[in-house]
């Protein structure tokens, strides 16, 4: 396979094909000294494959924002992007790229997963952060969902269950937390989490009071807005039309559509995806009909952000 500027690479095809490093960064890194050479590419492999944020004080291309923009061009070669938090960094799939991967049947986990998975958003995030307990936005929570609950919410036999948390953990969209003293154990959500970009974390928000309170007040509103953008969306190529440009969205930004970007969540995450649930795709019904009654006030009350003015391979687990 030919390498040009728009090859889309990622680490491990690098390894399988043999191709150095410098080869695929050299346009890049070309203007830079060995020093700096090494310090981008540093800072490039620890937001890829870190399980956490890395503090940008560790990495001098993440600390100086002249390095940081090169950073951030290197990850575009894999359709990427760097996520801030606080003061750290990680990487996580740019918006337009998830939706397409989104869409992608390939790319969104089975149905039994994404259930699981919003049974243990609602009960170890939402719920939580409802009563208090949880006050940053944030979606990574030391108050794990019991298996008993998991058990309880979902029409899942065990063993499908089970298949379905294991397969969530390899991906990284959820971890386990052994029991301790007078706490139970459970699961929480996974590192990919990390990953997500604000818009992402903004359709996650919105996917999950969708699941836990359709009736609602405040989902009535979100789909409102969104059925309110799909008609904005369609009537951007029309304009664009009478005004003699070209159509909006990928001419004028090197993105997908306006529609595209603006879809729903996904994740088999990471992170940012995540998959279905965490990048955009909806949660399932199973997860929509048992979660529904502890949360749908929980969800409601929880001030998540980006909603109330309205109305993730398997190293890293990937987002899609």
């Amino acid at each position: 396979m030919p390498l040009n500027d728009t090859t889309v690479l990622r680490p491990r095809m690098l390894a399988k094909w043999r191709v150095p490093v410098s080869e695929v960064f050299e346009p890049l890194l070309r203007s830079y000294d060995e020093k700096r050479r090494a310090e981008l590419v540093a800072a490039y492999m620890a937001v890829e494959y870190a399980a956490e944020p890395v503090p940008e004080v560790r990495f001098p291309a993440l600390r100086e924002p002249a390095l940081r923009r090169t950073v951030e061009k290197m990850l575009g070669l894999s359709g990427r992007t760097l996520v801030r938090s606080d003061q750290a960094w990680i990487s996580g799939y740019r918006d337009d790229v998830a939706a397409e991967l989104a869409a992608d049947p390939q790319c969104v986990p089975p149905v039994e997963d994404r259930a699981v998975l919003v049974l243990v958003l609602i009960h170890s995030v939402a719920i939580p952060r409802a009563a208090g307990l949880l006050s940053n936005d944030s979606w990574l929570s030391p108050y794990p969902t019991p298996v008993d609950e998991l058990r309880r919410r979902t029409q899942l036999p065990i063993g499908e269950l089970e298949s379905a948390l294991r397969r969530l953990r390899m991906a990284g969209l959820v971890a386990q937390m052994k029991a301790g003293g007078d706490e139970a154990g459970g699961f929480v959500p996974g590192p990919q989490f990390h990953r997500l970009t604000d818009a992402a974390r903004r359709r996650l928000q919105e996917e999950l009071i969708l699941a836990a309170g359709p009736d609602s007040p405040l989902a009535a509103a979100i789909r409102a807005r969104r059925r309110g953008q799909e008609r904005e969306d369609a009537r951007s190529p029309e304009r664009d039309a009478a005004r003699g440009g070209g159509p909006s969205g990928a001419a004028q930004g090197g993105g997908p559509s306006g529609a595209a970007q603006g879809g729903g969540p996904s994740s088999a995450a990471q992170g940012g995806g995540p998959s279905g649930a965490a990048q955009g795709g909806g949660p399932s019904g199973r997860a929509r009909e048992n979660g529904r009654g502890d949360a749908r006030g929980g969800v409601e009350g929880a001030g998540l952000d980006g909603v109330s003015g309205a109305g993730g391979d398997g190293e890293r687990g990937e987002q899609a």
